[in-house]
């Protein structure tokens, strides 16, 4: 998902107070030079009025005048930076200051976005994704096949694949992956593997609970908030470029859970929205629980992986 406007907005606002603040600050130490260094100003404003002079010259037909000012102006520099020594302030303590150098706390280089603005938008989606502290440890990083073993373990390296295949193609194939199985066999930590990578490229994710989706889902229908409240939610929810729904069939399940999951489900679908489910359930229990449409959606638009094993969480404790 591309960035809001509010989003775009409030990145471009901290680039204008960045730049405030650094003038304000240099005009401070201008104050101070111009009141401790004894005929600094005057150098300052010999540089106006000459290069005024010359500039007459240059447009009266003097092809020397350019030569002869950037020499002036070379020695007036000169001077200047010899007062500033002399009063123990270093030569370029009246220079423009910029947080970034690079992009002059502009945010571009040229029309490309600057490695500091692409750090905001990231630590913006890292906040708004409700997984900045769970990637943590859920990352390739932290990754172990020690705790698979035989077919376990085959079940575990294809669906490690299949979510680095989802990675790697991304920006043109935009997959659905649903994991599914036994408790504590990697299913979230995957998940989070996916959202993690995807985040640093720069991709919009959204991470919900399956309790904590339709929680707030009702909380917005049902007590009447705001349109706008609820637009947010949604658009939230629909058009992130990753949403993650993690643990379905964790959460109380009722007709308005269904018909909101399908909604889900479907709307990200035709949008060529990529989507990844975890459940504890088994493809059986999906149908029994949501229904045909939403098993259907899942079976025809999701790639299915089981996992399988012991629960890793029971194994560690055991080893400890």
């Amino acid at each position: 998902m591309a960035l809001t406007n509010t989003q775009y907005e409030s990145i471009i606002k901290k680039y204008d107070e960045t730049q405030m603040e650094n003038r304000r600050i240099l005009d401070k130490r201008r104050e101070y030079v111009y009141s401790h260094v004894e005929g600094f100003k005057e150098l300052e404003d010999s540089v106006v009025s000459v290069s005024l002079d010359y500039a007459k010259r240059k447009l009266g037909g003097d092809e020397s005048a350019l030569e002869e000012l950037h020499a002036l102006l070379d020695d007036l520099k000169e001077m200047k930076a010899s007062l500033l020594k002399g009063v123990g302030l270093p030569e370029d303590y009246l220079d423009p200051i910029y947080t970034c150098p690079d992009c002059k706390d502009t945010g571009y280089i040229g029309t490309q976005k600057c490695h500091c603005f692409v750090k905001q938008i990231t630590e913006l989606l890292y906040d708004r994704s409700n997984i900045k502290e769970i990637l943590n440890d859920n990352n390739f990083s932290k990754m172990s096949y020690e705790y698979y073993k035989g077919e376990d373990l085959e079940r575990f390296k294809k669906a490690v694949g299949h979510c680095k295949s989802m990675i790697d193609n991304f920006e043109t194939d935009k997959k659905n992956l649903m994991l599914y199985g036994t408790v504590g066999t990697g299913k979230s930590f995957l998940s989070g593997c996916v959202a993690r990578e995807l985040i640093e490229k720069g991709y919009s994710c959204v991470y919900y609970s399956a309790i904590s989706l339709f929680e707030n889902l009702a909380d917005e229908t049902f007590r009447h908030s705001s349109k706008d409240v609820l637009y947010n939610l949604n658009d939230y929810i629909y058009n992130c470029d990753l949403l993650i729904i993690d643990d379905l069939g964790t959460e109380t399940t009722n007709s308005f859970v269904i018909s909101r999951l399908f909604a889900i489900i479907n709307e990200r679908i035709l949008n060529k929205k990529a989507t990844v489910i975890s459940t504890n359930l088994s493809l059986e229990e999906i149908r029994d629980r949501y229904g045909d449409r939403v098993f259907s959606r899942l079976v025809n638009s999701y790639t299915a992986l089981r996992l399988s094993g012991t629960d890793i969480r029971v194994q560690k404790k055991t080893i400890a």
